[in-house]
């Protein structure tokens, strides 16, 4: 018998196994069942959702929705597109940096059972339950009213780190803490410090899951509007400096839709925004695995 009929064999059996047990135990069967419309109804809405938006987006995308200056007859996306890069970036260059020392801070340096400890926790998980618009709203009352920021670029930016800021720490110490302890035992052992253990094992380590909050983190700042309509502005135009409002993607396909009379070049730029979300999440799966195998081959 040959191994790949061997192979079918025992999966025929585990098969037959798995089925006997659905059988003796309905409660089982019943669950089994529900997970798997679950499954199926969530991968149709997503399919169905994602087809929608190209269906009706992708005939409309015109070379004039790309062009340099906005007007009412283009209804150019491009300023509104190089506003979300300006943003997103100018937002994680504050969180993440917060964010990732916060989580080292919270798992490697603060004894456990710190109130402390306890207390930022239940703060950041406070925050991150906070809706948008609330965030909007202190945003404009503190970055543009009372430090006189006005509705501009690091308004915006400056609110929405403040919103991902939990994620983003969250996150990364829940990856920190699913490093096992003798990664830092072994590193101790050795005769590594502290910092050097946190800096070449630790963190190594934990890379993917740090990743994948910082793409939630991207994912929240790109879709948010209600908070940067009150903070970064509606301005369709590439700022000067940072102190200039601004129109990002999803700002500008709410303000299309709201007016009624762009309805079709609302859903072109919900394309470009569905496309600029999942190159993101591409390039950071692919950056993850660059750089866990780049720690592993370290060690």
């Amino acid at each position: 018998m040959t191994p790949q009929i061997q192979l079918k064999a025992i999966n025929n059996q585990s098969l037959k196994q798995k089925l006997k047990t659905y059988t003796k135990h309905p409660g089982s069967l019943i669950v089994l069942i529900l997970t798997i419309m679950a499954a199926a109804i969530t991968t149709f809405a997503l399919v169905y959702l994602i087809a929608y938006i190209l269906i009706r987006g992708i005939p409309y995308l015109t070379p004039e929705l790309f062009s340099w200056k906005y007007t009412s007859d283009n209804s150019s996306m491009l300023p509104s597109i190089i506003n979300t890069f300006l943003l997103t970036g100018l937002a994680l260059i504050i969180a993440a940096p917060l964010g990732i020392f916060s989580a080292i801070y919270l798992v490697e340096y603060a004894k456990r059972g710190n109130k402390i400890v306890g207390i930022v926790r239940i703060t950041t998980e406070t925050l991150s339950g906070i809706p948008s618009i609330v965030y909007g709203l202190f945003g404009s009352l503190f970055f543009v009213t009372a430090l006189h920021f006005r509705l501009s670029l690091l308004s915006g930016a400056l609110t929405v780190a403040i919103m991902v800021l939990p994620t983003i720490m969250r996150t990364t110490e829940e990856a920190l803490l699913s490093v096992p302890d003798s990664f830092r035992e072994g590193s101790f052992g050795l005769g590594a410090g502290k910092l050097r253990t946190v800096f070449r094992i630790i963190l190594p380590s934990a890379v993917p899951g740090i990743l994948a909050g910082v793409i939630l983190a991207i994912g929240r700042i790109v879709g948010e509007t209600a908070a940067l309509i009150y903070t970064a502005g509606t301005t369709p135009e590439v700022p000067e400096n940072a102190l200039r409002s601004v129109r990002t993607l999803s700002v500008h396909m709410y303000l299309l839709s709201n007016e009624g009379l762009y309805t079709n070049q609302a859903f072109a730029t919900s394309v470009v925004l569905l496309v600029m979300v999942i190159l993101i999440n591409l390039l950071s799966g692919f950056v993850a695995k660059h750089l866990t195998a780049k720690g592993m081959r370290k060690k």
